[in-house]
């Protein structure tokens, strides 16, 4: 039996291990692919928006020529990380389901890829997982065909494709640039009067220099509300309806934590059933003894957790846990 066993291996899951072994308690991490998965699904040439000392964890430093790291900076960083602590990981492993037992341990039921499942038994529980597997559905007509995606990875397969992109964040405004590099015929479509406000300072200019030269299309106070397979269908804040022609169609519209896990746990869910319950103190949840850290903390905007904001819940925890003695 485990002091903690922590479901999900992202940056905040890894952190929370680190502290929980600095105050001497027995922690196993597992998570059903690998190491900082949801880092892995990035663009493969995403650049972060935070310095890399925000996303340093265990006082392991990020050093780096450059001021913000490149994706696979990260994961380097962080499975040297994993190496340096020794950290026990089990990778591609499942947890189906969490039950608190009479003595007030845990039984965490899990399955690994093979199809073996197995009984794991702990103190104490902390659920890490993040959001990349969960995202957010658009549900209109043409969403389900081939050409539709809502992960970018590389701008390569949209070489000379005429694209749209459904959204106005940060990943929406990259996608856009990397696309334009390719020769991609780009169009944005987005629901908003003005694309975020939080887009990365050094890339702003140079997205609306490109809409100014009408080399991307913008369409603002708009949505997409058909797609097919050789066209979309854009309809505008004055229900005017426009049929653009079109290869692919890059749904970037965010994505959102798997709640199941937390719901079948006995937590208490608020905002809809989105946000689990928790002493933002601690980050117990309403079972005792069951823990959140990172982006499942969040409610319906999963951008109200960051690495550099979820990477102290671990120490939030481990304090907790070793000033309570309950171990």
């Amino acid at each position: 039996m485990q002091d903690v066993l922590i479901i999900g291996a992202g940056p905040c899951g890894l952190s929370a291990a680190i502290e929980c072994e600095k105050r001497g308690f027995s922690t196993e991490i597992i998570d059903k692919h690998n190491v900082v998965h949801s880092i892995y699904l990035y663009p493969t040439h995403m650049q972060f928006f935070s310095t890399a000392e925000m996303l340093e964890i265990g006082g392991v430093p990020f050093a780096l020529s450059n001021d913000k790291p490149y994706r696979d900076e990260a994961l380097a960083y962080y499975r040297r990380v994993a190496k340096h602590y020794q950290l026990k990981i089990s990778p591609y492993e499942e947890a189906l389901s969490i039950k608190k037992q009479p003595d007030g341990t845990f039984q965490v039921h899990t399955r690994k890829r093979s199809g073996t499942e197995s009984v794991k038994e702990a103190k104490h529980v902390v659920i890490s997982t993040g959001y990349f597997d969960h995202p957010n559905y658009i549900g209109i007509p043409g969403e389900d065909l081939d050409k539709v995606t809502h992960y970018f990875r590389e701008a390569h397969p949209y070489a000379g494709m005429k694209t749209a992109i459904i959204g106005g964040s940060n990943s929406a405004v990259d996608a856009a640039m990397e696309l334009i590099r390719v020769g991609a015929d780009v169009s944005v479509i987005y629901r908003g009067s003005e694309i975020s406000q939080n887009i990365k300072p050094w890339v702003r200019p140079l997205f609306d220099s490109l809409v100014t030269k009408q080399r991307i299309s913008l369409y603002l106070e708009s949505s997409v509300t058909d797609i097919r397979e050789n066209s979309i269908t854009i309809k505008n804040i004055s229900g005017e309806e426009i049929i653009v022609d079109n290869d692919f169609v890059l749904a970037l519209t965010g994505f959102r934590p798997d709640r199941k896990l937390l719901a079948s746990s006995g937590v208490e869910l608020d905002d809809g059933m989105e946000k689990p319950s928790y002493n933002p103190e601690t980050m117990e949840t309403t079972v005792p003894g069951l823990f959140v850290a990172g982006v499942i903390a969040s409610g319906r905007n999963a951008n109200e957790v960051f690495i550099e904001t979820g990477r102290d819940h671990g120490r939030l925890i481990a304090e907790y846990l070793s000033s309570a003695k309950t171990v």
